[in-house]
């Protein structure tokens, strides 16, 4: 089974999972979920700046940032990279013990902390090298709003949660404490609080 790229360099998709025979994106409620994951997050990150170029320049000079053509890490705590620093990546991964670091949530963090200190890789040091097999014969990842239209396609209603089944009188909760107009001493009931 052959394994893909698709729209960054860095993730890898077994195309089983993600094509058709046609050679088209499977709908999402076909793909495993974690390849679904990342081909989600993907979307929102092909457009995305060099992590490290920002570093360098911020928000005041975006303009001078690359954009990105490599992912590594996990959905949501990745560490995306143009080509040109990728060996500092590397070299903070392979040399300065950031593989430790794989799965866990600082990963991303600890890189953007190494290279904000200055740190970089030696002068001459490798990235990859990568191989292109064909890669105008792939498909390009499903758009945002497509992403968008293909998870709401099978969502009829939202599922109603019954708060009882999480408040003091739940079944499996014997030990929990009722609560009392003490404790909502203070809450605001009225207030429309931001869910995000």
């Amino acid at each position: 089974m052959a394994k893909v790229s698709v729209g960054l360099r860095g993730w890898r998709f077994e195309e089983a999972e993600i094509f058709t025979d046609e050679g088209e994106f499977k709908p999402l409620d076909e793909i495993p979920e974690d390849p679904r994951e990342r081909l989600v997050r993907l979307v929102s990150l092909v457009e995305e700046p060099c992590d490290a170029c920002y570093l360098i320049h911020g928000d005041e000079e975006i303009q001078q940032c690359r954009q990105a053509s490599i992912v590594y890490g996990e959905p949501r705590e990745e560490v995306l990279l143009c080509e040109h620093h990728e060996p500092d990546f590397l070299y903070w991964f392979r040399e300065e013990d950031g593989r430790d670091l794989v799965g866990d949530a600082v990963f991303a963090d600890a890189f953007h902390e190494w290279f904000a200190d200055g740190g970089r890789a030696p002068e001459g040091y490798g990235g990859l090298e990568y191989v292109d097999t064909e890669p105008d014969e792939l498909p390009s990842p499903p758009d945002a709003n497509e992403i968008q239209r293909r998870l709401e396609e099978n969502f009829v209603e939202g599922e109603r949660i019954d708060l009882r089944d999480y408040g003091p009188d739940a079944d499996d909760d014997e030990d929990a404490t009722p609560l009392t107009e003490d404790d909502l001493d203070g809450v605001d009931l009225d207030t429309d609080y931001p869910t995000r």
